[in-house]
Parts: structure tokens; sequence; C-alpha cells
């Protein structure tokens, strides 16, 4: 199931790296076959690493659901959250060292033992009324929102997509619909440093988590 972790003596604490590094791993990524080296290059991350999975088929089944049902934005979006905590769980049982976490303080606990967080958001963000509960804002704004909540190094997003570019525009992104529409102004309230990976970037994500330096095609 994947290379062995490094031992928590090797991996930096939260606080000596500097922040964590945010990884975004999109729905239809998780369910590619591409999911298991992904998670062999985050597994061995050195530095402090918080992985947030996006809702994918079973969000996309919340979205179903309340067209045919006709209920409102507000359930749809703790129903679409609740689709992000079951894929949390799936991700993290697919290797040791990956620990499901649900508030800020057993986020840094999981990631001051040197494994890695695999973040279910429902907790968090289900009550808070600075969060846009409509699908306007999904999974990928999701993820900047929690890195500047930690004060995140960068942030990656990754997708089932060919990438083609070094520097990419948040609002093209999101007119094309790669991201949700609020992320343009999500980047800018956080102003965490973002890129985008595509398939078969697993050896550039490795690069940039071993040497602490941005890769990929760049959010700004």
């Amino acid at each position: 199931m994947g290379g062995p972790l490094l031992k928590n003596s090797v991996r930096a604490s939260v606080a000596d790296a500097g922040g964590p590094i945010v990884v975004k791993l999109g729905g239809s990524v998780i369910r590619s076959p591409g999911l298991s080296k992904w998670l062999d290059v985050i597994a061995t991350a050195p530095g402090p690493t918080v992985i947030v999975p996006g809702g994918g088929a079973l969000a996309n089944e919340v979205r179903s659901c309340q067209q045919q049902l006709g209920f409102g934005d507000p359930a749809a979006h703790r129903m679409a959250l609740l689709a992000m905590d079951q894929l949390a769980w799936a991700v993290a049982g697919m290797r040791s060292g990956l620990e499901v976490v649900a508030t800020d303080d057993t986020l840094r606990e999981v990631m001051d033992r040197g494994h890695v967080a695999v973040w279910a958001p429902y907790t968090l963000i289900s009550e808070r009324s600075d969060v846009e509960a409509n699908w306007r804002l999904t999974s990928d704004s999701l993820a900047l929102w929690l890195a500047g909540r930690l004060g995140a190094r960068s942030c990656y997003l990754i997708k089932s997509i060919a990438r083609n570019s070094a520097s990419l525009s948040p609002a093209q992104l999101a007119h094309d619909g790669i991201v949700d529409e609020a992320f343009p102004s999500m980047l800018a309230e956080t102003g965490v440093p973002t890129s985008l990976l595509g398939r078969g970037d697993q050896q550039v994500l490795a690069t940039c988590l071993a040497n602490n330096a941005p890769g990929g095609a760049s959010i700004e």
C-alpha cells in the first residue's frame, strides 16, 4: 500500500517548517489510477502536510439529489461537506500514518507527530456564516480557506487534467470550470501561494515538497 512514511523525528514540526503544505486532491483524482502514486509522494513529504479531499462523485450525487428533491443550498452545502468527510476517511484508510482530523488542534497535533492530516471539513465549516453555503464555493476554495487559517506555506491543487502551462489565471480557471467561482476571491483574500498539478505530475510534487520550492502551474 505504498512506500513507508518518514519517521517522526525526520519530519519537521509545523513550527519548525514555518507552516504546513496543503494538498487538495480532486474528487476525480481520488478515483483515478494515479491516486496511489500521489499518496506515496504525500506520505513521504519531509514537512507537515494536510490533504484536503474533494467531494467527487458523492458531491455530484448531492447535486443530483437537490435537483430531484428541491431542497435549498444550505442543506446541499452541509451534505457536500459530509461527502468530503467520507472521502477523507477513504483516503486515510489507504495508508498508515494518514489521520482524519476535524479541528485546528487535532490538525496541528497530528502534523507535529509526523503524520499527514486528512481534513474532514464539516466540523469547522458547517456552522460558519462567513463561508458561502452554496455551489459557488466548493472544495478548491475550502482548501485555500484552510491554508489561510493554518498559515500554510503553499497550496497545491491536484486535478485529473493535462497541465500545459507554467502560470494560470484564477479568473480563467473559474471561467473554465476547473475551480469554483469563489476561488479567485478566496485566493486574493488568503494570499497563499497556490499551484495546479495535473496527471502524471507526481514527481513534480515530490520535488516541490523535498526542496520547499514552488512548482507546477502557478495560479496568480
